[in-house]
C-alpha cells in the first residue's frame, strides 16, 4: 500500500468497497467513503480531494479549527469543489462554537447536553447540522459514546432541535486484529437502528456509520452506510 499513490490508494478502497456491498447484495452507492484526515497535513487532504474524495473527517476541533481553511484555500486555488466535513471525535462542549462552524456532520453526539450546544451554536452561525449519535455497544469505559438502553430519550429530546438532524448511528466497536470480531458489533448497530426507527425521533435514523481501514468491508457487508477509513488512504499516521 506504501508504494501506492494516493490516488491508488483511494481507488483501491473504492473496488474493496464496492466489492463488499456486491457480496451483501447492496448498491455501492450506498455507501459513502470517508477519508479521515486527522494529524494530516492539509495539503495532503487538499490533494486527497482533487483525486475525488468529497467526504473528508477530522477529529480534534483545535486542528480542525487551523486546518480547514487552509484546505478550503488550496481547493478554492484550483477551483476543487469543497468537501462535506464530518467530525468524530470526543467533543466537548467549550469546542462546539468551531464544530458547529466548521463541519456540516457531527458523528460523535452521546448526550442531550452536546446536541443541545450544538444546535445552539448552529444557530448562531445560521446553518444547520447533521448529527449521528455514537453508541458504545461494548460499554467501554475509554470510548464515548452512549449506552443503547439510553439513545431512545435522547432521540426524542433532540426533536425540539431546530438546527441540528439526527440522521443516523455510529460506533466504534472494541479493538481486534481480526477484522471478522468486529461483525457482531455492526450487527447489533444495524439492528439498533431498526428497533429505534419506530421510536419518536428515530424516524429520521438512515445512517451506520461504522468500520475503519481494518475492517470497513466487514461494515459494508453489515448495512454500513458510512466507512471512516484513515490510514488505507492517507497512510499510516506518524
Amino acid at each position: 500500500m506504501l508504494s501506492q499513490t494516493l490516488p491508488e490508494r483511494l481507488g483501491a478502497v473504492r473496488e474493496r468497497a464496492t466489492a463488499a456491498a456486491l457480496r451483501a447484495a447492496r448498491d455501492p452507492e450506498e455507501v459513502l467513503i470517508l477519508g479521515v484526515g486527522k494529524r494530516k497535513p492539509a495539503g495532503l487532504i487538499a490533494d486527497a480531494v482533487r483525486a475525488g474524495l468529497d467526504h473528508v473527517a477530522e477529529s480534534f476541533a483545535q486542528e480542525a479549527r487551523d486546518k480547514i481553511p487552509q484546505v478550503e484555500a488550496m481547493l478554492k486555488e484550483t477551483g476543487t469543489a469543497s468537501p462535506r466535513w464530518h467530525f468524530v471525535g470526543q467533543l466537548q462542549r467549550n469546542k462546539a462554537r468551531y464544530v458547529a462552524r466548521l463541519f456540516d456532520c457531527v458523528e460523535s453526539v452521546d448526550r442531550i447536553e452536546l446536541a443541545r450546544e450544538l444546535d445552539h451554536r448552529a444557530s448562531i452561525a445560521e446553518r444547520h447540522l447533521d448529527i449521528l449519535v455514537q453508541v458504545n455497544l461494548a460499554g467501554e469505559a475509554q470510548k464515548g459514546g452512549i449506552a443503547p438502553d439510553r439513545i431512545a430519550p435522547l432521540l426524542e429530546e433532540c426533536r425540539s432541535c431546530e438546527h441540528i438532524r439526527v440522521t443516523g448511528l455510529m460506533t466504534v466497536p472494541p479493538a481486534s486484529a481480526d477484522p471478522e470480531a468486529s461483525r457482531p458489533a455492526f450487527a447489533a448497530l444495524r439492528e439498533l437502528r431498526a428497533e429505534l426507527r419506530d421510536r419518536p425521533g428515530g424516524e429520521t435514523l438512515r445512517e451506520l456509520s461504522m468500520g475503519m481501514s481494518a475492517d470497513f468491508e466487514v461494515a459494508i457487508e453489515e448495512g454500513a452506510t458510512i466507512v471512516r477509513v484513515g490510514t488505507a488512504i492517507f497512510g499510516p499516521r506518524e
